[in-house]
């Protein structure tokens, strides 16, 4: 009984352990290693970039700091959408919403900048300048939309 008790105490502890190393490592990906992941993604985002002036460089190179990316659905079609800053701090004023489809040939963002120090008790909504990239569709704008909504300062 003794012997059944610590295999058990044992195996508990394993998969514990093994349930923490894979949330450490859960397999998701971040807007701000995707060029680097996968060529592909590469090829796609320089496309979208390359007509465009005046982006800052960690939009143009989608470095920065960057969350888990999740997956949803538009017009039946998937799409990986995340948010890229340039710095954690910075997302209070500059936010890239990017999506990629699945198959890694269409990408899209929003690009937001809200002016630097506004007051607490004006809406960032109102004073934003927003900037499509990419040409998204209107179903496609919406799904940005809500990503950037889905921040609980965005009001």
């Amino acid at each position: 009984m003794a012997s059944l008790t610590f295999k058990a105490v044992a195996a508990a502890l394993l998969l514990g352990s093994c349930a923490t190393a894979m949330a450490a490592n859960d397999g998701q990906a971040r807007a701000s290693q995707l060029l680097s992941s996968d060529p592909q993604y590469r090829e796609t985002w320089q496309g979208v970039v390359k007509k465009e002036e005046r982006l800052p460089d960690w939009v143009i190179n989608l470095t920065g700091y960057s969350e888990q990316m999740s997956g949803v659905e538009e017009d039946k079609a998937k799409y990986l959408v995340g948010q890229l800053c340039e710095t954690q701090q910075s997302c209070t004023t500059q936010r890239l919403i990017v999506a990629f489809s699945w198959d890694k040939k269409d990408a899209y963002a929003l690009l937001v900048q809200v002016p630097a120090g506004l007051p607490a008790d004006k809406s960032p909504t109102r004073h934003a300048d927003y900037r499509w990239l990419g040409k998204p569709d209107k179903g496609m704008q919406q799904v940005l939309d809500e990503q950037l909504k889905k921040d609980p300062n965005w009001y």
